[in-house]
């Protein structure tokens, strides 16, 4: 199965590439809750136990580029849409 998600492109411009063991995400941020949403989402993976789960590097302007280990992809998914990031996430 896999997992696919959808999000409002007035709110964020997402990209994912796929990678020998990880998922590069480059996002911009452009809805000013999101804003909130992605500094959330960082803390959150930047304080759990595992370090190399999900890396975040900022940019100016609200851009980010997150790499996310394949095992961790669903929790980052599931950690966008709980934060308004995306706008659904379903398995087909």
């Amino acid at each position: 199965m896999e997992l696919t998600y959808r999000y409002n492109q007035d709110s964020i411009e997402m990209s994912e590439s796929i990678m020998e063991t990880d998922i590069e995400f480059e996002i911009r941020v452009i809805a000013e809750h999101g804003k909130t949403g992605i500094k959330k989402i960082k803390k959150f993976f930047e304080e759990d136990r595992v370090y190399t789960d999900v890396l975040f590097y900022a940019y100016e302007n609200y851009r980010y580029r997150v790499i996310v280990r394949k095992d961790y992809y669903v929790d980052f998914i599931l950690a966008l849409l709980k934060h308004h990031l995306i706008e659904s996430a379903e398995w087909k």
